[in-house]
């Protein structure tokens, strides 16, 4: 019996749009930056996926996956949608678990619930308007509004940065580079 490693599924990138109203444009930006970051996984195995950057950091491929993963259920379906739902790698030991608690996670199953995660945001607010209003405690407890079009923008630019995180992590892994 042969068994087969996995491997980060390889990904085709749809274009980012060029032109369309906001909703377009901002969803398509999105899904782009969506799938940039599945494109800097892809080919990868699960150890390598586990290989974090340099010390003292524990930012891995992975990690960042986790931890989009629970930022499209937090902005989209938490806040924006308001939906009673719990957290993504919660504990309460450690606030970044989605980035740092890696070690026994396995990979297939994180690349669904990322996977899952992402229609279902996609469900959660096609509805809405972007001018929807939804509160946001601040960490003194005081309220705080922001929009859907607020969290989209907001979301656009944490995979951008993140996306820069995952080409260096890519990069040292097997010396792959490009957007």
């Amino acid at each position: 019996m042969v068994l087969m490693t996995w491997r980060a599924p390889e990904i085709t990138r749809t274009t980012e749009p060029y032109v369309g109203d906001e909703r377009i444009m901002l969803e398509g930006w999105l899904d782009w930056h969506r799938q940039t970051l599945l494109h800097k996984c892809a080919g990868l195995t699960a150890e390598q996926l586990k290989t974090p950057s340099v010390e003292p950091s524990t930012l891995t491929l992975l990690g960042l996956v986790r931890h989009m993963a629970a930022v499209e259920r937090w902005w989209f379906r938490i806040r924006a949608a308001g939906q009673d739902v719990p957290g993504l790698y919660e504990n309460p030991e450690d606030p970044d678990a989605d980035l740092n608690d890696y070690a026994d996670a396995d990979p297939a199953a994180d690349f669904a619930i990322f996977a899952a995660e992402v229609a279902a945001a996609r469900e959660a607010v096609a509805g809405l308007p972007l001018d929807t209003t939804f509160p946001r405690p601040r960490r003194d407890g005081t309220p705080e509004h922001r929009n859907l079009r607020w969290a989209y923008l907001h979301m656009i630019e944490e995979y951008a940065r993140h996306n820069g995180h995952a080409d260096l992590l890519r990069e040292r892994i097997d010396g792959v580079t490009g957007d």
